[in-house]
């Protein structure tokens, strides 16, 4: 079995090594690059619409006080989220991203699919109910190419229940006490971070998919894919594609 054919590479917050984070620059470098597979995270606005960002707060990517909480999502479509404690004023302009603006990506690219990863600080703010169903909604005409992911084990319960797109569970541990909730979930992807995983053997096999994160090299990425990984996540999306490339194209 060539692990290297198998293994599939999803782009974390799109490439957000090169790019800032869940901007749409960062995604549309991704596609570029040739991967099929992005992954974002959604917040909600004040007025209910999803918000293509990691943090509630702004302050990280922005370099503004507030949470998006506190604004419209006109507002915050115009503001500026360039990473410049990272980037400097190199994407200066560069605005937040509102979900439906990276569904667009989507149009007329029926080979990509998006993780779209619901944030426990909107569930908190605005209830559970009303957060699934403002991302469902968003996502109705695209949900043959997305996938609705969360830590929360009742958001994702409620995503099935609410709609038909398929949902992904992003776990703590990878431990027994999980392995009997996602057992009785079912769900059609599993995201865990390599590092919380168990130190060697077979990850557990269901009707699920593992999705192994914070994947930044590819001795580590071929490890997880003999161990049962079927795709592994990287903010590197350039050096990690190039590898991936490299490697098949000599065999």
């Amino acid at each position: 079995m060539n692990a290297a054919r198998l293994i599939h590479l999803v782009a974390h917050r799109g490439n957000a090594a090169e790019f800032p984070e869940n901007t749409l620059p960062a995604f549309v470098s991704a596609l570029e690059l040739g991967v099929r597979f992005l992954e974002l995270d959604v917040q909600l606005s004040r007025d209910s619409v999803p918000v293509v960002a990691h943090d509630h707060l702004l302050a990280r990517t922005t370099g503004l006080p507030g949470s998006i909480f506190d604004h419209d999502a006109r507002e915050l479509a115009n503001i500026e989220s360039a990473e410049t404690q990272r980037f400097g004023a190199r994407f200066a302009g560069t605005r937040l991203a509102l979900l439906r603006d990276v569904l667009q990506l989507l149009a007329g690219r029926p080979e990509i699919t998006l993780f779209i990863e619901i944030k426990r600080a909107s569930l908190a703010h605005f209830g559970h109910d009303h957060v699934v169903s403002q991302v469902l909604e968003a996502i109705r005409p695209w949900r043959a190419q997305c996938v609705v992911i969360s830590f929360d084990l009742a958001a994702i319960h409620r995503a099935r229940r609410l709609g038909d797109a398929p949902i992904g569970w992003v776990l703590e541990a990878a431990d027994e006490h999980s392995r009997l909730k996602y057992e009785a979930l079912q769900p059609q992807f599993l995201f865990c971070d390599h590092r919380k995983l168990p130190p060697a053997g077979r990850l557990w096999q269901g009707p699920w998919r593992w999705v192994i994160y914070e994947v930044a090299n590819l001795p580590l990425a071929l490890g997880l894919a003999e161990r049962g990984a079927d795709y592994v996540e990287t903010m590197a999306v350039r050096e990690m594609s190039a590898a991936l490339r490299g490697l098949r194209g000599a065999q």
